[in-house]
């Protein structure tokens, strides 16, 4: 049997292998500090996992519908008004298996052969594969450091052609934290709107975000920015709650029809247990958010300061999510025993192997010149793991 050209074309999920990698080391002994999975280090809230069980109970283990149960779009849609001051119908709004799952409905019901997508670097490592499967064209559009890695309304007109078809935002960003201010995506939906093009508007990491920054959706902007948008978001992030696959997206009912009829040829329904447990992480108290989100700025503090006090590395101020993105390039062209480190992939192998910590590095974003770390994980777990690189670095020539 031969593959098809379109998996031969894809790469396993970097940061997943990454972890599998830590995680076969730690069962074989080595200690191993990882940084590299984004998965929040907290339990599912009491609350949530008590409606699961209670659910499981009552036996509401059956299929559902394939979009989602009516009360989890109604507390979505609550969600929507209540957090964003927007406006949906239950048909505009549809549940899957994850954000993930969220995005590779979205492109297979939107996206044809030849159509191209605008992809901001750096970038989740998903974004450009999920366009590939839906044989569509990604488009890479580099941001850098000192614009803190934000697309200009400049370089997206620069890059729009007869074939765009969408634009990915991801705010706040995986990898590097950023966050686009309302003035910021407003300059950019006057080209949108110019253009013509859709928008995904990623905000999965949307509740987590530092030093009084307000969070914004570029389809607040306006009614008919609105209307070109699709925002997706979940429950991984915001709730711990990776594990139980629940994303979902909000958008034109027509597309949101479409990606049902794809669902419903794939996997079905999501996971009914997890949709109850769902309705009560976005209806229930939410005080739990503001304590994960303070764990995680102190720990953001910590990295930023050591980092950026590493000879040659620099590292700009995450605004949200829980990824600090430096900058390791000086050390590229170092030397052990004999052998030169090569970008940021040769670099993080070192690090593995001669310091026992697993990070991810910069080319699987789309920058070689950057890591990725997770802060996702405790305080003296994130020491230990600098101490590590700290020594590790220092003995290189």
């Amino acid at each position: 049997m031969f593959l098809s050209e379109r998996i031969k074309a894809i790469k396993p999920s970097p940061t997943l292998a990454i972890n599998a990698k830590a995680v076969s080391m730690r069962q074989a002994g080595v200690d191993v500090i990882s940084f590299g999975v984004g998965e929040p280090d907290f339990d599912t809230p009491r609350h949530i996992r008590d409606e699961a069980m209670r659910a499981m109970e009552d036996g509401f283990t059956r299929y559902t519908a394939v979009g989602g149960i009516p009360e989890l779009k109604d507390a979505i849609i609550e969600k929507f008004r209540r957090d964003n001051t927007l406006s949906y119908e239950r048909d505009e709004v549809m549940v899957s298996c994850g954000g993930k799952h969220v995005l590779y409905n979205l492109a297979h019901a939107l996206l044809n052969p030849g159509d191209e997508v605008i992809i901001p670097a750096p970038y989740w490592v998903s974004y450009p594969p999920i366009v590939i499967l839906a044989g569509a064209d990604p488009v890479i559009v580099r941001t850098g450091e000192a614009d803190d890695f934000k697309l200009s309304p400049e370089s997206l007109e620069t890059a729009i052609t007869p074939r765009t078809k969408l634009l990915i935002l991801n705010s706040p960003s995986n990898p590097t934290g950023s966050v686009y201010t309302e003035s910021e995506l407003d300059a950019l939906a006057k080209v949108i709107l110019k253009y013509d093009i859709g928008v995904v508007s990623d905000e999965i990491y949307e509740k987590l975000i530092f030093d009084d920054r307000s969070f914004c959706s570029i389809a607040q902007v306006s009614e008919e920015v609105k209307s070109k948008t699709f925002v997706v978001n979940g429950l991984s992030k915001t709730y711990a709650m990776t594990g139980w696959r629940i994303g979902y997206v909000a958008g034109a009912r027509e597309v949101i029809a479409g990606m049902t009829k794809i669902q419903s040829q794939s996997t079905s329904n999501p996971n009914s247990i997890a949709q109850k447990a769902a309705v009560a992480a976005l209806n229930g108290p939410q005080g739990f958010i503001q304590t994960m989100v303070q764990a995680f700025d102190e720990r953001r503090r910590y990295l930023l300061q050591r980092l950026n006090a590493i000879t040659g590395v620099h590292c700009n101020v995450p605004g949200g999510a829980f990824y600090a993105f430096p900058n390791f390039s000086y050390y590229f062209s170092a030397k052990t025993e004999g052998t030169t480190i090569k970008g940021s992939a040769g670099l993080c192998e070192h690090l593995l192997a001669a310091a026992r910590v697993a990070l991810v590095p910069g080319i699987a974003f789309g920058d070689d010149s950057f890591i990725r770390f997770s802060y996702a994980t405790g305080l003296g777990t994130i020491k230990e793991g600098l101490d590590r690189i700290e020594d590790a670095l220092g003995k290189l020539v």
